[in-house]
């Protein structure tokens, strides 16, 4: 882990060198704050930097998000981040509330080589610092 000169970590750079991109963290404050997409699925870019892949617009919905993390083939780990909308029913109440969860998930299929799910698995847990606000975390690992 690189250390600054103040003695602290460098808060991008993971755990296995790889840093988050700024286009990452726009693309994630779009989405938290603006709600102008429904979801981003990231990637590994020559296993230096997570990077923007695909951006789904606000009406897209989850099924098209699933078929975009899996878009690059069937060896192939992605990250993503999905706004979850959903109606929440109050117990005892006949009001509704709309509710909003960020969750971002690790996908990494069973065909995936194990360097390339080490290097994702590596990255995840200092990813999920740099998004600050998400909710859930998931880790996918099947074909």
């Amino acid at each position: 882990m690189a250390i600054c000169r103040t003695g602290r970590p460098k808060p991008n750079l993971l755990a296995s060198g790889v840093t988050v991109s700024d286009s990452c963290k726009t693309t994630y404050e779009e989405i938290k704050k603006d709600k102008k997409h429904r979801y981003v699925v990231f990637f590994i870019r020559d296993e230096k930097q997570i990077d923007v892949e695909y951006i789904g617009e606000r009406n897209a919905g989850y099924d098209q998000f699933l078929e975009d993390l899996q878009k690059s083939g069937v060896g192939e780990c992605r990250y993503g981040l999905y706004d979850f909308e959903y109606t929440h029913q109050c117990q005892g109440t006949s009001e509704a509330s709309k509710k909003q969860k960020l969750f971002l998930m690790s996908w990494c299929p069973d065909t995936a080589k194990v360097k390339k799910k080490m290097l994702y698995s590596s990255s995840f847990d200092a990813l999920k610092k740099s998004l600050v606000g998400v909710q859930k975390y998931i880790q996918v690992s099947f074909d």
